[in-house]
Formats: C-alpha cells, sequence, structure tokens
C-alpha cells in the first residue's frame, strides 16, 4: 500500500494544520499532547488536555466518522474558560513500561451524487507511532469504502487529508497519557437537519430529509484514497 498520501504526522506535539480558508466553513485543527508523569492515569489524562489546549473546557466527545457540515482546516485558537468544545479524541497509556501511541485524521471527499463532505478516523495502538499511522490510515481508507466516497484533491492534485499521530514511552513509576485530538469549537452551531440526506437504495440526493436508505447497506470497499 502507498501512504505517501496526505500531511505527514511529524515530530511530537507539533501542531497539525492548514489556514483557515474563506467561506464561512467550520474550522478545526488536529493536535497531539504527552504527558509522561502522572500520578495515576486521571492526573496524566488532565495534564495532557492542559497541553491540548482543553483543560479549561467541557468537552463533548464526538463518536461516529462523519464531520459536521461545512468543515474545513483551521489554525489553533485559545478557548474561552467554560466553553463547550466538540473533540474526536483518540487516548493511550502506559504504565511502567511499554510504548503507546495515538493518532488521529480527517479527510475531505465527495459521495457519488456530488455533495461534499468530510470524515474522521481515530486510532490508538500499544506500539510505535509508524505502526499506529499505518493502521489509522487502512482504516480511513475503510471508512471511504463503506460509505462511496471519494477523496478530494487540490488543484496541485493532492489529497486533502490530513492526520496527527503521536507517541509516549512509559516512565518507571508513572502513569502516561498520550492524545491525539480534532478539536471543533463551533461545531455545536452547526450540523443540524440542513445537510444532504443520502438515499443510498436509489441513489439520489435530498435536502432536509429525515430518512435515508434501508439500514445495512454496505459501501463498495472502494474509495479514491490511492492505496
Amino acid at each position: 500500500m502507498d501512504f505517501n498520501i496526505g500531511t505527514s504526522s511529524g515530530s511530537r506535539n507539533q501542531r497539525k494544520t492548514t489556514p483557515r480558508r474563506g467561506g464561512g466553513g467550520l474550522a478545526g485543527w488536529l493536535m497531539t499532547a504527552v504527558a509522561p508523569f502522572g500520578e495515576n492515569e486521571e492526573h496524566a489524562m488532565d495534564q495532557a488536555l492542559v497541553e491540548l489546549g482543553l483543560g479549561d473546557a467541557r468537552l463533548i466527545r464526538g463518536e461516529g466518522a462523519m464531520l459536521p457540515m461545512g468543515f474545513e482546516p483551521g489554525t489553533p485558537q485559545d478557548l474561552p474558560m467554560g466553553s463547550l468544545v466538540e473533540c474526536h479524541l483518540s487516548k493511550a497509556t502506559v504504565n511502567g513500561t511499554g510504548i503507546a501511541s495515538a493518532g488521529i485524521a480527517w479527510a475531505l471527499c465527495t459521495t457519488p451524487e456530488g455533495d461534499e463532505c468530510a470524515i474522521v478516523s481515530s486510532m490508538s495502538h500499544q506500539g510505535s507511532m509508524e505502526e499506529c499511522e499505518a493502521e489509522l490510515r487502512r482504516n480511513l481508507q475503510r471508512k471511504l469504502g463503506n460509505r462511496d466516497l471519494e477523496l478530494r484533491k487540490n488543484d496541485e492534485g493532492t489529497a486533502m487529508f490530513e492526520c496527527a499521530v503521536d507517541e509516549i514511552e512509559a516512565q518507571e513509576g508513572f502513569h502516561g497519557v498520550v492524545l491525539a485530538a480534532l478539536i471543533l469549537p463551533n461545531s455545536l452551531n452547526l450540523g443540524g437537519s440542513s445537510g444532504p440526506t443520502r438515499s443510498r437504495n436509489r441513489g439520489v440526493s435530498s435536502i432536509g430529509g429525515s430518512l435515508g436508505g434501508p439500514t445495512g447497506l454496505g459501501g463498495s470497499g472502494k474509495s479514491d484514497f490511492g492505496f
């Protein structure tokens, strides 16, 4: 498989961002944090959240693959104390020995009907960040295939995809946590019923519908991901 797609996860604690585009979309950004010297797991987790810039926020953990309509990559910003923030979070832990890694990725894509959307995938792994990133990319490919989505490309033909992966090495006598997060500070104001609804049994797209196609319909397993 060719994993030379999108942006590399890079070095530890480096902020993974792309400048915000115009058009009034919903901006989000990727970040990682490592906290190797916790007195217990809860202590290490809190340290990592502070390092991510989420220590003073009230968090709603996002679930599912689909991101809110209008998502676009943005630059990190300070969050007001007590603010309500959605984040997709990957967490891995160590205790005294071993290494662990966590990663998260987003991809901009289109449906067969031509609707633009974005998905997210996360991965935690009791091993190296290289192994974690490889499996993270495979899972993102699977999510694209399950939904019959095609990866969008920019004017240079580069896949509109980004991931952030980090690794923690255990310290004797301490608990450690590594986090990777996609932070969506304004998503709770968007993503309601105004997005397109896919009817997979008929292959059409509508606006504001309440029912999609029948449940249990898988995708083709193929996607324009370059693998």
